[in-house]
């Protein structure tokens, strides 16, 4: 039996895929940076269909964003199991650096963080020896000094993975295959028929990534590289290619012995880059003692047949009845930083009351904002909004890329007004008047244009079209996350920021 896995197999703002295998099930986990909750677990048994778990970082205090930029926070992690344990590692790099979570169940709860002492750089990974010994793998930058940006090198320590605490000498063992090479970073290390493998990135995150290994039979060293390096990349198919910035790897051995790779890669639309840093998956087979990806191939495919079982996974359908049968925010919901825990409540029957807040899209706060991420390059998010509970405050929907660089449909007084912000600054596309009491907003977007308009009893008012959404994008407002698409809701002052505005509904949907 075999399973057809489509690319990406996790769609939308997924970067920095790890994945680790436990019997006949897999789990997965991603960067989530300044969103909270942090780090999605998702689980799936065929490596094609996933669902979500939960957040492994779903509490507050596990994780201070406060004052983040967009692309601080929550870098890369890598999930590990050992012993009936499992164990995230990773690094947020605005509160606390590098940090061990544990638990053992995968849907939670996980522990709190455990920071690590001495371990510094970014993207830290675990690797369990056969005699249980655990040892620390990352990256930091030269200890001799950076020549240049990038100058970064890869080490290991050993960990004491009872009192998470490195031991030992910390040991610099690799600086990337190619010649003066820039960023190797994402390290992981695994044990294959006697030799240690360090499989990494490097070229950074962009049009140079990299999937580069080397190999050992010391676990110190010296590593020899791989003359086939790099194993998988796209930076030589040209601009024009459909996917781009494949890097960041990470591999699994299936219990009939088959091997699979995970991946991020970006899927752009004329150069530009909308959806963020994506998951994709690849087979791996073994020759000579060294991983060849999609053999006969050498690039990633649209589809990777599986030989596993078809499983079927728990899908969430896109429309949330908040005045009905929802009446919890599902795992897939993400807020900005450390939101309020009073910031909004679902009633029965009723819908989602959104508190209005002083802090605005615009700043390194926690605005009232709900979100799910961007996922395909044409849809349609909206909501139901009480017009009445808006009052003078301002709600509506939004499509947010940072706190520089948003577009939104919102809601004062009578009149509903489209705004789009890039570089911090907000500008009035357009402006209509509301007649209802209660009116769909929406925002549909086609590629790099969106157009924002509202229902009123079924008939729909376009508010403005053929907007140029470029500037959400990777290319232009740089930095390492994809779009999310939500609700919010802000304070006309500061003495109205405890009023409530209210929601029956949020959809998403692809068309």
């Amino acid at each position: 039996m075999s399973v057809i896995a489509v690319n990406p197999i996790l769609s939308g703002f997924y970067p920095d895929p790890s994945i680790c295998a436990v019997g006949e099930d897999y789990y997965l986990v991603n960067s989530t940076f300044a969103y909270f909750p942090g780090l999605p677990v998702m689980h799936s048994r065929d490596l094609a269909h996933w669902e979500q778990l939960g957040n492994a970082c779903n509490r507050q205090s596990q994780l201070p964003l406060q004052g983040c930029g967009h692309s601080e926070g929550l870098f890369a992690p890598t999930i590990r199991y050992h012993d009936g344990m499992f164990y995230i590692i990773c690094t947020n790099i605005s509160g606390g650096g590098n940090f061990i979570i544990t638990a053992d169940n995968p849907a939670g709860p996980w522990s709190e963080p455990y920071f690590i002492k001495g371990a510094d750089g970014i993207d830290p990974s675990l690797f369990f020896d056969e005699d249980g010994v655990c040892y620390y793998i990352g990256t930091h930058p030269n200890p001799k000094g950076c020549r240049y940006d990038g100058d970064w090198h890869i080490w290991i320590q050993e960990l004491d993975i009872e009192r998470m605490e490195l031991v030992g000498k910390p040991e610099d063992v690799w600086s990337g295959a190619m010649k003066n090479v820039i960023w190797p970073e994402g390290p992981h290390l695994y044990k294959k028929d006697g030799y240690y493998y360090i499989m990494h990135a490097e070229g950074g995150t962009g049009p140079n990534h990299a999937v580069t290994v080397c190999r050992s039979r010391n676990i110190w060293g010296p590593y020899e590289n791989n003359f086939c390096n790099p194993v998988l990349t796209h930076r030589h198919l040209g601009k024009d290619y459909p996917v781009r910035y494949v890097g960041h790897a990470d591999m699994i051995e299936t219990p009939a012995g088959e091997w699979y790779m995970t991946m991020l890669a970006v899927r752009q639309v004329e150069g530009y880059t909308m959806l963020g840093r994506e998951t994709f998956l690849a087979r791996v087979v073994w020759e000579d003692g060294w991983p060849v990806v999609n053999p006969g191939v050498g690039k990633l495919t649209e589809k990777v047949q599986i030989n596993l079982p078809e499983w079927k996974a728990g899908q969430n359908c896109g429309m949330y009845d908040f005045a009905g049968a929802c009446h919890t925010l599902g795992n897939e919901f993400l807020f900005l930083r450390n939101p309020d825990e009073d910031m909004y409540r679902i009633k029965e029957g009723e819908g989602l009351y959104l508190k209005c807040s002083d802090v605005l899209l615009n700043q390194k706060a926690s605005p009232s904002y709900i979100a799910v991420r961007q996922r395909h390059h044409q849809f349609t998010s909206g909501t139901l909004i009480d017009i009445k509970s808006v009052g003078e405050n301002r709600a509506g929907i939004a499509l947010v890329q940072s706190n520089e660089y948003y577009l939104r449909l919102e809601v004062s007084g009578k009149y509903v007004s489209a705004i789009l912000c890039e570089m911090g600054n907000d500008r009035i596309l357009g402006s209509a008047e509301i007649n209802s009491e209660k009116a769909v907003l929406f925002i549909r977007v086609s590629g790099l244009t969106a157009v924002l308009g509202i229902r009123e009893e079924n008939r729909e008012r376009i508010v403005v079209e053929n907007v140029d959404i470029r500037g959400l994008s990777t290319e232009i407002a740089s930095g390492f996350t994809g779009c999310t698409t939500g609700i919010y809701a802000t304070a006309k002052t500061i003495y109205s920021d405890r009023q409530e505005v209210r929601f029956l509904n949020f959809s998403y949907q692809e068309f």
